[in-house]
């Protein structure tokens, strides 16, 4: 496992301890779970992105003319 040092605002740490101690953990597991959380939602939301591009690009509609702000909102 790595080690990593952070420069962190004397408050913030402050409050990070007495949370960590609040919930009866650590400082470094609170940052390992954030860490892990951020990059774990950061891939869903690529992955996520990456399908809707595939699903566009097969798509092969278009309107054959520029949409203006009336036509979108026109009654039938």
């Amino acid at each position: 496992m790595a080690n990593l040092t952070l420069a962190l605002d004397d408050a913030l740490l402050q409050r990070a301890r007495e949370a960590a101690l609040r919930d009866n953990t650590s400082v470094n597991a609170l940052v390992r779970e954030f860490l892990t959380r951020y990059v774990d939602a950061r891939s869903r939301r690529l992955e996520a992105l990456s399908r809707f591009e595939a699903v566009a690009s097969s798509c092969h509609s278009s309107s054959a003319e520029p949409w203006t702000r009336e036509s979108l909102h026109e009654r039938p």
